[in-house]
Order: C-alpha cells, then structure tokens, then sequence
C-alpha cells in the first residue's frame, strides 16, 4: 500500500507566538470514565519541573516554549474550564476548518455507551490561561466498533468545534495534516497535557513498532491526562504546519507506564474516518 497523506488545501490564518457522530448538544446521561492516560478527576494541578530545554530524540520530557506549534495542542475539559483537564487534542486541517484530534476513549463513556457531550477544549493552555479561548465541541465522531467494543486499534477520534466571536478554530490557529500509512520508524514530537500539572509537556523521539496496528514510544512523564497527544511529524515552519501520525491511545489506553506510549496506526480505517468527519461536518 502506497503512502497517503491527507492534505486539506486551504490557507491558514496563524496566530503569531512569539514565545459518532453525535450531536453533542444533546444529554448524554452519563458521565467520562477514566480509561487508560486520560486524567482522574480530583487530582491538584501541581506542575512539575522538567527541563526548560531538551536534545531531540532524548525521550525527555521538558516543558514547550509557546510557539504557533505548540499552540494548535491544548487541554480537554467537561463542561468549562473550572474542572480538572483529563486529555489533550490538537487541530487537525478539515474543509470545515474546525475539527479536532484525539483518542476516542476521551470523548466516549464506556459505561454509558454514549459520546461525552460536553467537551471544550482550551488551545494553549497554561497556568489557567487561555490566550486563544475556550472551544465548545459540537459533535464527536468515532468508529462503531470502539464503541462497541473499546477496539484498541480504532482508539482515534474527530471532534468538531462551534465557531467563536464567528471564527473557526482553523482560523484562528491554523492546522496540521493527517498522515495515513507512515510506517512505523519515525521522527516525532509528542505535546500533552498529563492532569497533574497547568502547563504541557513535550518529548522528542522516534516511533517503533509494537505490534502491525500500533505504533510505540518512549517518553517520560506521559501521565494521566495526555491521552489524545499528537505525535506530529515533519514539521514546516514555513508552511506552518506538520502531519499527525498519531495519538497517544491505543494499546492498554495509551500504556501502563508514564515512561512507554502507544498510538493506533493510522490506516485505511483512520482514513475512512476522517473522510467521514469531515461528510458529516
């Protein structure tokens, strides 16, 4: 199978830095269970204190400066931002120009067997500062078979934004790309919001193969709450945009351990999903 990369061709308006199918609108009649790295609630933000700087390809932790990059990651909230983050999604370029990535097990209740329909998301979010807002999710849109049977190899999904001030999120913010059929060795940045801390982390490393559906990493530090992190490869300053090849999810809900991280590959099963997101934006 040849390599296939999603690129949506539209131009995007970028905030400079310097530094399912569902419609959510509806109740939902049950609460997010914790699954894998998402967040517990109840857990004090306590930042921690990785390194200001790391080397590529270490597979340390270390906190982000604020860039048009970083700034596309953000946390995900229930309802408003009072609460405790328990997972992390980033834009992802759509027609519609507001659509989001993540895992599925952030924004499906297993115990419920219904999408979570009051989801926001904070782009950029530090310290309790939301320098580009905060954004309501208006539809989830997931495989059939996670959320029938929590299919670790479909342990992806697409949510998609209500306009703000009579912006799409796209605009605001610009967007990465989708990358279908990687493979598996991979040069990869990973930005998160693990629920024990108010500012991301990010690691640098390559990818590896656990298995033919998921892909693995070693980072430290990826914690509750980073469930749904892109893992974003070939970065282009110039284009302002990189391809996501990955969310932390999948196998074991993205791994056991803070320091080993999978992601579901994206295959012709990812892609017939964001072909229907996007149908059904």
């Amino acid at each position: 199978m040849l390599p296939l990369t999603f690129v949506v061709m539209v131009a995007a308006a970028v905030v400079g830095y310097a530094t399912e199918e569902a419609d959510t609108n509806s109740s939902s009649g049950g609460g997010r269970s914790s699954f894998g790295k998402s967040g517990e609630a109840g857990q004090d933000p306590q930042d921690q204190d990785p390194a200001a700087t790391a080397p590529a390809d270490d597979g340390n932790a270390y906190t982000p400066r604020r860039t048009e990059q970083n700034a596309r990651v953000g946390a995900v909230f229930e309802k408003d931002d009072t609460g405790d983050h328990f997972c992390t999604a980033s834009v992802v370029q759509s027609p519609g120009r507001n659509m989001l990535i993540t895992a599925a097990h952030c924004a499906f209740d297993s115990d419920g067997k219904t999408p979570v329909n009051d989801l926001v998301f904070a782009p950029d979010y530090r310290d309790g500062k939301e320098p580009a807002g905060l954004w309501k999710v208006s539809k989830v849109i997931l495989d059939d078979r996670w959320a029938k049977y929590n299919d670790e190899d479909l342990d992806v999904a697409f949510l998609v934004l209500d306009k703000k001030k009579g912006k799409e999120i796209q605009d605001v913010l610009g967007g990465n790309t989708l990358g279908i059929d990687r493979g598996y060795d991979n040069e990869v940045k990973i930005t998160g919001y693990p629920t024990s801390r108010d500012t991301p982390i990010s690691c640098q490393n390559r990818t590896t193969k656990f298995s033919n559906t998921q892909l693995r990493i070693r980072c430290t530090d990826f914690e509750g709450g980073t469930s749904g992190s892109p893992w974003l490869a070939d970065y282009d300053p110039k284009s302002h945009t990189g391809t996501v090849i990955g969310v932390l999810g999948g196998h074991k809900g993205g791994g056991d351990e803070d320091d080993v991280s999978f992601a579901a590959y994206f295959d012709d099963d990812i892609a017939a999903l964001y072909k229907r997101a996007q149908d059904e934006d």
